[in-house]
């Protein structure tokens, strides 16, 4: 399947960071804020570590759990979908390493495949997609993983939208990573 993607239609996955995914969501991470000593000394709590939104008075948030299994890179990203009225976030709780994959609205309000990027997030490494950020669904790499998921839903429409790519784009690894 991934034979069929042009070579000029390639992407490559870099490291997961604060900065290069900004423009999209928050990285959710301990560490990454000054941190406060709680539970009597025995741990440390970073609050508000991601912008979490959502403009549906009806929508309830859910807490979903997910599980997917590993797929090999390359990668062919065939689709996105964004959550219009809401943030999605994902939490690993058992991971190793997945693919991110975002890119940016165009005028029009549909993704622009041409400036997807790709991120490889590592274990403890969540993500926080900006409410309307079209990305790609979570993909494991290497090994089986769960992830606990939170967006405000209704059961509408709105919920997410998907939005087929009319050329797909293949994922590789970069170099560094």
């Amino acid at each position: 399947m991934t034979s069929r993607v042009p070579s000029h239609h390639a992407l490559l996955a870099r490291a997961l960071t604060p900065e290069g995914f900004a423009p999209f969501g928050d990285v959710v991470s301990a560490g990454l804020s000054e941190g406060a000593t709680a539970n009597q000394g025995t741990a440390v709590r970073y609050d508000w570590t991601a912008r979490l939104e959502s403009t549906r008075d009806g929508a309830k948030p859910n807490l979903a759990v997910f599980r997917a299994l590993p797929q090999p890179l390359p990668f062919t990203v065939g689709l996105l979908e964004h959550h219009p009225r809401s943030s999605q976030t994902f939490l690993p709780l058992r991971c190793s390493r997945y693919l991110v994959c975002v890119a940016p609205a165009r005028a029009s309000g549909g993704p622009d495949p041409e400036r997807l990027l790709a991120f490889v997030a590592g274990p403890g490494q969540g993500v926080n997609y900006h409410r309307g950020v079209w990305h790609h669904p979570i993909i494991a790499l290497d090994t089986p993983a769960e992830f606990a998921m939170l967006a405000w839903e209704d059961g509408g429409p709105e919920d997410c939208v998907v939005h087929p790519l009319a050329t797909p784009r293949l994922v590789h690894l970069a170099e560094s990573d």
